[in-house]
């Protein structure tokens, strides 16, 4: 989708412009928006509202075809709400009301003239990125391993959207479009089938990033990881066949000295659980095992697009969980990079055994901050559901201060998260009688344990831990990536600019 933003006044007015539909709101009261005044140049459109054709109601539509006035071939009304009270929610769904019925229509242009600045506690930029994305999301296609494609997306391919203050929100236009581009590098990734998105394809990806941006990039291979004691990552990887990579991406857009924020992303291409074999059903959904890392990925693609004025590290732990004679054996104890000894009790608890040794490597960075992000645990699932991510972090002024940081990323951008308890209490449900600490933790608070567990590995930096086993994936008829957290990160990383 191409998109670009245009301002209209009383020289270049709305109702004189050339296009194949404009789209506008009116509201539940037979209330017209501004922009629905200014096409109601003959009264068409309060006529409509008056006959009761259409309702106004969130996400409502009423397409009008030769609107007398008006140069655009149609005129598509499209509800939200109350006018006194536009919420997200209605802003939201008269945004994909609209582009459903874009897709129908013979014209391969429209313009998009809501009211942007109206949204109940958000901003013109909210709206704007809201758009982006949902536009984004109509379009995408998932058929990139059929051998027949999909047919083209018919109707309209170019949007431009009205805003008074177009000139003011040309920035906020092209960092919403590598949101969401970001976005879909990380829908792609975890879409792959596990046979073509490995380890290796996920450091070949990083590597192209680094040729179109500029990042600086290193994949670290076998020996090195065993030269720096990488026994916890390893023990992971050995049981497949597939080479593990570790890969380190680094976006210097600020000060040589300042200090830089990492991300780390869970990069297990497949999870068969290993020795601790997961059931059956489903199991295909464990190609999305690393969508933190897609994340990872997908967020640097956004800010090496967006130029953005920020140090940032991506450190990307990949392997495979397999079972075979190689691979590890619940009982089995490992050394950590760290020095700490763990306990397999669960080969299936794999993702913080890989992590821990990539949050131990981030201290050579000396960061301002580290943000893990892994699809982590189920329990994460049954305590959040499929809407919000876990977040993690310890109680303190510098880590409290991090959290509302995410929190707040979340809310701008709709990618929320929910900040979890830990603490020594949990600490004690990792204790082991002959290592340093076990890889699960007894019965409850399971995903609280695993933060706890990653934790370990965090005393020298300030660190949060996101659990995106809820929101990286969708399952059944829409079965497939999300692209989150790509908003939330990115928004983090916008805001600390």
């Amino acid at each position: 989708m191409d998109f670009s933003i245009k301002a209209f006044d009383t020289k270049n007015t709305l109702a004189a412009a050339k296009t194949g539909c404009v789209a506008v709101a009116v509201f539940e009261n037979k209330k017209l928006s501004a922009a629905a005044q200014a096409l109601d140049v003959n009264g068409a459109i309060t006529a409509a509202l008056k006959s009761g054709d259409i309702s106004g109601k969130p996400g409502s539509t009423l397409l009008l075809r030769g609107v007398a006035g008006v140069a655009a071939a149609r005129v598509l009304l499209v509800g939200m709400g109350a006018d006194d009270s536009l919420t997200e929610k209605n802003y939201s769904s008269a945004v994909s009301a609209a582009l459903k019925v874009f897709a129908t229509l013979g014209s391969q242009d429209a313009i998009i003239a809501f009211p942007l600045g109206e949204v109940k506690e958000r901003d013109a930029a909210w709206a704007l990125r809201t758009t982006v994305i949902a536009a984004n999301e109509a379009e995408f296609r998932t058929d990139a391993q059929k051998s027949k494609k999909e047919a083209a997306p018919g109707g309209v391919r170019k949007i431009v959207i009205a805003a008074p203050e177009a000139g003011q929100l040309k920035t906020a236009l092209a960092q919403s479009i590598a949101i969401a581009n970001g976005m879909n590098l990380t829908k792609e990734l975890g879409n792959l089938s596990p046979n073509v998105c490995t380890p290796t394809y996920l450091a070949d990806t990083a590597r192209k990033l680094a040729g179109e941006f500029g990042f600086q990039v290193e994949i670290l291979e076998r020996k090195q990881l065993e030269a720096l004691k990488m026994g916890s990552f390893l023990s992971v990887a050995k049981g497949s066949d597939e080479p593990p990579k570790f890969i380190v991406l680094k976006h210097n857009g600020g000060k040589s000295k300042d200090a830089p924020v990492v991300l780390v992303g869970k990069g297990i291409t497949f999870d068969t659980g290993g020795i601790s074999l997961k059931p059956g059903p489903n199991m295909d959904e464990m190609k999305y095992d690393m969508c933190g890392a897609g994340s990872v990925l997908g967020t640097f693609r956004a800010i090496g697009e967006m130029g953005l004025k920020l140090n940032v590290i991506g450190i990307v732990p990949a392997c495979e969980n397999m079972p075979s004679g190689r691979a590890s054996k619940p009982g089995d104890i490992v050394t950590s990079m760290s020095g700490l000894t763990i306990e397999i009790l669960n080969t299936d608890a794999e993702g913080r055994l890989i992590l821990c040794d990539a949050l131990t490597y981030a201290e050579r960075f000396k960061p301002a901050a580290v943000i893990d992000v892994a699809t982590l645990t189920g329990a994460c699932i049954v305590a959040l559901g499929h809407h919000t991510s876990g977040l993690f972090t310890r109680h303190d002024a510098a880590h409290d201060a991090l959290a509302e940081e995410l929190l707040d990323a979340g809310r701008q951008t709709g990618d929320v998260a929910w900040r979890l308890p830990i603490g020594e209490q949990y600490n004690e449900q990792l204790k082991s009688n002959f290592a340093d600490l076990a890889n699960i933790g007894t019965p409850g608070g399971a995903s609280i344990t695993a933060a706890c567990f990653l934790e370990n590995f965090t005393r020298k930096y300030t660190w949060a831990h996101l659990d995106i086993a809820g929101t990286a994936w969708k399952s059944g008829a829409a079965k497939g990536a999300t692209g989150r957290p790509v908003p939330l990160l990115t928004t983090f990383l916008m805001n600390r600019v």
